[in-house]
């Protein structure tokens, strides 16, 4: 077995297109510094994630599991407590797990207080901060409306801001998220129009760069030696506003946007949820070719950013000696539409939303195998969980952890049953579409199963599903959800939906092993039931109830 990794940095990027980098084959979009990670790594060319929504998918990598398992299945809506996450398996490893930015976790107050467990506690504060000890926490979303706040936590960025001088309640409003007209007044980030504009900040002090800053700090500590670690890295960019600082802003143009993803025929008798995600504000803004000629550059640039801040924060492992025991993770946690398939955002399981880069480069010379190369397995976001596990000497408890290990193939070995499918689910119980199509809360699901090839969306609430070939439509332009020509291959994908169902994902309180040490033990254990006169039995498990004179038992 290869030896333990000493330290794992699991770099995620919010909103990040898996085609939006250079080793992807992006025609115009240069990232040579994750480039660079690639050709000392693996790239994985099918990587999943199990909800094109931040939370719910955040969730699922933290815990190793389905969202079908964990429950927390929409942004703020809470992780239960009890459920085991990343930082709980690697602590039984002798490994530290440490938070870097954003986790869109939602604590379960109600479960904390049913068991009195006070939030501010050491055990507590895992609990309500996905099982992190936390260097610093930022979503990344500090806007504020008519009702409030939208996280009313205090914004160590805007208190960053604030020592930096940036004048304003509200830096990230103010600052990092607004552009300045040519008369001098500043305005919102939010729209599109003006998004070409830099960002109201300077460069280094923008969120990426702060971001980057406060890792290498922690790297840099006195005593991080002392013990192995997980830093989870998680950046806000480029998830939207979609705005960017000088000189990144003028990088990129309409001549570097490419074609969007789209045909007319998938307005004509859409699936009525994919119709109602058409309707959406985000969605008809990115149908317009000039809101995707100002949004995709000033996106394009976010990346960009990331990608230059990656080449400060790689050379600072090399310079350290880290890159010698440090295995280095980046992906992201959903794609982004831009404008295909006529939406905006994610929340849809076309590739572009669900699909998503998965870069590991591991250390150790078992790794040298597969260098440089590529992976097409399926491969989920629950994966890395397992394979951080493995990674540290331990072996993964998979009756908890439903993902599965990378390390073999990593190691350019071939893991025995490799899964014939991948999963992903949506709720939009709480979004206007699920009110304009009349979905029950329960009724408004959808959940995707992908072979490799066919692609299967199953709508609940008595909807027809949708279907999609990506041999003969790799674009995902055609629905043949409701092509009787189809039924055999919708029946064939429907027993995958149906398999994965009934998996085993809640007997999380004893394993495999320990079950397999219980057998036996109860006739062992003077539990006789079935006999006739003993002899169906071993004679030892007969020696607590040994033939005796009645006189010993005190009856005369």
């Amino acid at each position: 077995m290869p030896s333990a990794i000493r330290n794992i940095l699991f770099i995620m990027f919010d909103q990040l297109r898996w085609d939006y980098l250079g080793c992807a084959g992006h025609p115009y979009l240069k990232t040579p510094n994750l480039d660079k990670l690639a050709s000392k790594g693996l790239r994985f060319t099918n990587a999943y994630v199990q909800s094109p929504i931040c939370g719910s998918s955040r969730m699922s990598f933290y815990t190793g599991r389905y969202v079908h398992s964990h429950g927390a299945q929409r942004n703020n809506f809470p992780l239960k407590v009890g459920e085991l996450t990343l930082g709980d398996h690697l602590r039984d490893a002798g490994m530290d797990a440490f938070l870097i930015g954003k986790t869109h976790m939602e604590a379960d107050a109600q479960g904390l207080a049913r068991l009195g467990i006070a939030p501010d506690s050491v055990i507590g504060a895992r609990v309500a901060e996905c099982g992190f000890d936390v260097v610093v926490r930022d979503d990344g979303l500090w806007t504020e409306g008519p009702d409030g706040a939208y996280d009313t936590r205090t914004s160590p960025y805007n208190e960053y801001l604030a020592a930096k001088g940036y004048g304003g309640a509200n830096g990230w409003s103010d600052h990092a998220n607004a552009v300045e007209l040519e008369d001098g007044e500043v305005t919102s980030g939010w729209f599109m129009k003006y998004i070409d504009r830099p960002a109201n900040v300077a460069e280094e002090d923008s969120e990426t760069p702060w971001l980057t800053s406060r890792a290498i700090d922690f790297l840099s500590e006195a005593g991080r030696e002392d013990r192995p670690w997980l830093c989870h890295l998680s950046y806000i960019k480029p998830h939207w506003p979609y705005v960017v600082p000088a000189p990144y802003n003028s990088m990129f143009g309409p001549e570097h946007v490419v074609p969007a993803v789209r045909a007319e025929a998938e307005k004509q008798d859409p699936h009525p949820v994919y119709q109602a995600y058409m309707q959406t504000l985000v969605a008809r803004s990115f149908s317009r070719q000039e809101v995707r000629e100002k949004a995709i550059p000033s996106y394009m640039a976010l990346i960009k950013q990331a990608d230059d801040q990656m080449g400060r924060l790689f050379e600072y492992l090399e310079q350290a000696g880290r890159m010698d025991d440090t295995m280095i993770v980046v992906t992201s946690d959903h794609g982004d539409y831009l404008g295909d398939h006529w939406l905006g955002e994610k929340n849809f399981f076309h590739d572009c939303s669900v699909k998503v880069p998965l870069i590991i480069y591991d250390p150790r010379p078992e790794a040298d195998a597969t260098r440089g190369q590529t992976c097409d397995k399926l491969v989920e976001a629950i994966d890395l969980t397992a394979t951080f596990i493995e990674a540290a000497g331990r072996k993964v408890p998979d009756h908890i952890v439903e993902g599965r290990s990378l390390c073999d193939l990593l190691h350019g070995q071939q893991p025995e049953a490799w899964r014939e499918a991948v999963i992903s689910e949506m709720d939009y119980s709480t979004t206007p579409m699920a009110e304009s199509l009349g979905m029950a809360h329960r009724d408004a699901r959808l959940f995707m199963v992908f072979d490799g090839r066919w692609k299967l969306v199953h709508a609940e609430g008595g909807l027809p599903p949708l279907l999609f070939d990506l041999q003969s439509d790799p674009q995902e332009l055609d629905d043949l959800g409701r092509d009787t020509a189809f039924a055999v291959e919708r029946e064939r994908m429907y027993g995958h939906l149906h398999a994965w169902t009934r998996r085993l994902s809640q007997r999380i309180a004893i394993s495999d092993d320990e079950l397999d040490a219980m057998k036996g033990k109860y006739a062992r254990r003077g539990i006789l039931l079935g006999l006739y006169d003993g002899s169906e039995v071993p004679p030892e498990n007969l020696s607590a109830v040994p033939l005796r004179p009645k006189e010993e038992l005190g009856v005369s």
